[in-house]
């Protein structure tokens, strides 16, 4: 079964902490200011076991994950 789902990173909100990819580093990574990205590729990471966990470990928030 294929799942579609929608991942989003508010830049403006992300401080940089660096949780999500220590989480889901298969997922997510961090540009040169520490500001999370995605990592190519990876829009649609609905195989991930950790990307959930991942976006509720940001201390702020930034990452938002859901069905498309």
């Amino acid at each position: 079964m294929n799942i579609d789902i929608s991942i989003s990173i508010d830049k403006d909100v992300c401080i940089g902490a660096g949780q999500c990819a220590l989480a889901a580093p298969g997922v997510f990574t961090q540009d040169d200011d520490g500001i999370s990205e995605l990592l190519p590729g990876r829009e649609n990471a609905a195989g991930d076991p950790m990307l959930r966990e991942a976006a509720r470990a940001c201390p702020v928030g930034a990452i938002t994950v859901s069905d498309a």
